[in-house]
């Protein structure tokens, strides 16, 4: 008996399903409610149901699984081509169904609740250090329209505006020097905040042995392996360590006609977030590793600094796929073997 596939088109309030009767042919598209779609799928056979990776998606992923159904998550970049004549959700939904059928479509893993947890803490802390940047730059730059310049560097800076605080007294009205105190107080909370997060990923990073083989790696700390890990999902849902890359950004991107093609700049696709993560990491490796390693040495003499940084965060990335794909830990001078 063949498998029903159910293309389901999610939002917060309005559900649509598109699917096809196997025992009578019967094409059926039809709207729902939250409930209705959970009450709908607990009566169904297992079947597969495509959805598009989308907001609540990994929520709605475990729940269907928890029905006894087959999750299958989609881009939306994938779903878009099949969208036939005007879009709505019906038609979105028929387009689901119809790219989930598609031989070799390139599907999502779903995260568990944890994941989704660590990427939120992520989020949340990625928006702080933006907003510390934004509230020191602005404390620079008025401070720079009285005569005062401070020295590079956030802690640096911070530490000397803090040292000269009477003489900036002198230096700015009254009514700016309050506002610039309260400036000063409001970095420090910022600060706490992204503490208390960091501490919070670290932890959940010191529970996941997952999280600490891939933070074995050199140039991978707790931000990295967390983010990575939680990103990752199922190291199975990417066929290779150098696919995992290509979802990151981290290769070059292709340009071809009349059998040439050409390689460019890296893609930029993926998380951006965790691509900068690794390329941070492999700059500390570069330029604070006491050992680099011979691969990364000679790589140095005769390419640019930042090529060889995208191309020490690529190894990073697929090694990190390696260790959960086939649960090992990192051993630095592993040399692969290839099957004769």
């Amino acid at each position: 008996m063949n498998t029903t596939t159910f293309g389901l088109d999610i939002a917060k309030r309005a559900f649509q399903m598109y699917w096809v009767e196997t025992e009578t042919g019967e094409i059926v598209n039809r709207r729902f409610t939250k409930q209705q779609v959970i009450e709908f799928l607990g009566q169904r056979p297992a079947g597969r149901v495509a959805l598009e990776a989308c907001g609540s998606a990994h929520w709605w992923a475990r729940k269907i699984v928890a029905l006894g159904h087959e999750v299958v998550l989609l881009h939306a970049r994938f779903i878009r081509p099949f969208v036939q004549n005007n879009k709505t959700d019906a038609t979105d939904a028929r387009a689901i169904w119809t790219a989930a059928q598609q031989p070799g479509m390139r599907s999502v893993a779903p995260k568990t609740a944890d994941q989704q947890a660590t990427l939120a803490l992520h989020r949340m802390r990625s928006l702080l250090v933006k907003s510390r940047t934004m509230q020191v730059n602005q404390l620079r730059g008025l401070l720079y329209e009285f005569g005062v310049t401070l020295k590079a560097g956030r802690v640096a800076g911070l530490a000397e505006v803090r040292e000269r605080l009477h003489e900036i007294e002198e230096v700015v009205p009254g009514t700016l020097f309050d506002a610039l105190r309260d400036q000063l107080q409001h970095i420090e909370r910022i600060d706490g905040e992204i503490r208390k997060l960091e501490r919070q990923i670290v932890a959940w990073q010191r529970q996941e042995a997952a999280c600490q083989r891939v933070a074995t790696i050199p140039g991978i700390g707790p931000l990295t392996a967390t983010a990575l890990v939680a990103t990752i999902g199922d190291p199975a849902a990417f066929k290779s360590a150098r696919e995992l890359a290509a979802y990151l950004g981290l290769v070059p991107r292709q340009s071809g006609t009349g059998g040439k093609v050409r390689l460019g700049g890296i893609s930029k696709r993926g998380d951006s977030y965790i691509r900068m993560l690794l390329i941070h990491g492999a700059r500390a490796v570069m330029f604070k590793s006491r050992s680099k390693g011979a691969w990364s040495e000679q790589l140095s003499l005769r390419r640019p600094t930042n090529v060889v940084a995208v191309a020490l965060a690529n190894k990073m990335a697929r090694t990190a796929w390696s260790l959960l794909a086939h649960d090992k830990t990192y051993q630095t001078d592993y040399a692969a073997q290839r099957a004769s």
